[in-house]
This record gives structure tokens, C-alpha cells and sequence, in this order.
């Protein structure tokens, strides 16, 4: 059976600007870093960046992404530091709890977001039913 989430790896093109936007931007605690990729670590989660000569520098356009948690009393601060360094948004915040959502260099699309699963399924309770069909609100 499946216990978790071990790591994701996200494939890049330039590994120089990928390390200093999730260590600089992002605050990821790098572990490793070799000629092809790095590892940092991101609370439990383990992060791989791996350089990729088929890696796509342009973002989907549908709804996935990888959404990370942020206290709420840092979020203010994090989402003026993406508007001062020009980083893409990919979408505005529609669903509960403050969340901004952006791009990586290489397109990747991520969130931040303050929030728990708990909080989630609450605010959507009273649209969806005590089932919280529908999964992720509005998209």
C-alpha cells in the first residue's frame, strides 16, 4: 500500500536558475546539488530538480500544480517578494484560504497556499455536500 508522498522531481533546463529560484525565491533547503540536478528538502517532502534536454519551458494550461504550505503570518511577505522579482501568475486565488499561484523558470506551475485538507473540505461542505464532491472548488 501507498503511505505517502515520497518526493517529486520536476525536470529543468538551466540548473543555475532553477537552484536560485527555489532556494533564493522559494526558501527550499538545497541538500544536494551535482552536474545534472539537486535535491532540497521541503518540510517532509523531498524536492528533485533534474536537467532535462526534453524539459518544456512553457507551462500546461491545464489545472495541475504542486501546491506548498506557508504560515500565514509569512504570506504577505512571500506573495511582495514574487510581485518584486516579476515572477508569472498563472491564475488568481478562488478557492479558501490565501493562496497565489505561480510559475517556475521553467514553467512549472505551483501554489503556496495557507490552509489544511480540513479547511478545504469545510468551505466546501456547504456547495458541494457533506461528500465535498468536486474536489478543488472553482478553477
Amino acid at each position: 500500500m501507498i503511505s505517502g508522498l515520497n518526493h517529486i522531481t520536476l525536470a529543468i533546463t538551466d540548473l543555475t536558475r532553477a537552484v536560485e529560484f527555489y532556494r533564493d525565491v522559494l526558501g527550499c533547503e538545497i541538500v544536494s546539488l551535482h552536474d545534472s540536478g539537486a535535491y532540497f528538502q521541503v518540510g517532509e517532502l523531498w524536492l528533485c530538480l533534474c536537467v532535462d534536454s526534453k524539459a518544456a519551458a512553457q507551462s500546461r494550461s491545464d489545472y495541475t500544480h504542486i501546491a506548498f504550505s506557508i504560515a500565514s503570518a509569512e504570506f504577505a511577505a512571500f506573495e511582495e517578494k514574487l510581485a518584486r522579482l516579476g515572477v508569472p501568475i498563472w491564475q488568481e486565488n478562488r478557492s479558501e484560504g490565501r493562496s497565489i499561484y505561480f510559475c517556475d523558470p521553467d514553467g512549472h506551475k505551483l501554489e503556496v497556499h495557507v490552509g489544511t485538507l480540513e479547511s478545504r473540505l469545510a468551505a466546501m461542505s456547504p456547495r458541494f455536500g457533506a461528500s465535498a464532491d468536486g474536489c478543488c472548488g472553482p478553477v
